[in-house]
């Protein structure tokens, strides 16, 4: 049986770093192939609670996005289940990621919930109103994704790079601006 795998970009374009996890999953699905073929590549934006219904339709969900964190440095990528994520205190600075970590410990007591991993970056700027990346983020950028991929692989997803790069510089134009032809950015 092959389990369904969702990777689910969640962030707000609009500010600055906080699209990261946007721009990571539309990267993802724009460069890399999967086998088995079982993996989704969701545009969670900001949705918040509208995305419960895919904790409970999914075996396995990857959650990517930002993660304010005043004690760590831009840039540091953490991976957390959704126990480790929901214990402690949570630093949370923007709407996202509040509705992300309620809809974790909502989901948490239903019967079925999808086996959930949040793959977080600690963003510089989530206070500029651009479609852009911080220095910080674009050199942690690789290994953000190198971490999501390192995941799928743990979880018996095997990833193949595609041939031509869908650079994200061109994944930044695309959300900077949305098309039809483009699914309107994702």
């Amino acid at each position: 049986m092959n389990k369904k795998v969702a990777i689910i970009g969640s962030g707000n374009a609009f500010f600055k770093d906080e699209g990261i996890g946007l721009y990571a999953g539309k990267y993802i699905k724009e460069n890399y192939w999967f086998q088995p073929d079982s993996v989704d590549i969701v545009d969670g934006g900001t949705l918040g609670f509208k995305l419960m219904p895919l904790l409970q339709e999914y075996d396995e969900v990857i959650i990517v996005n930002t993660a304010s964190d005043d004690e760590k440095t831009p840039g540091d990528i953490s991976v957390k289940t959704t126990d480790q994520f929901l214990e402690g205190s949570l630093v949370k600075k923007t709407a996202n990621e509040v509705e992300i970590a309620e809809m974790l410990q909502i989901c948490s007591l239903t019967e079925s919930m999808a086996k959930t991993t949040v793959i977080s970056i600690v963003p510089e700027d989530i206070i500029a109103v651009e479609v852009a990346l911080s220095q910080s983020m674009k050199k942690h950028w690789n290994h953000y994704i190198e971490t999501v991929i390192i995941k799928l692989n743990l979880i018996g997803i095997e990833v193949f790079k595609k041939e031509k790069e869908f650079t994200l510089e061109k994944i930044l134009n695309t959300f900077a601006n949305p098309s039809i032809e483009f699914n309107r950015g994702f």
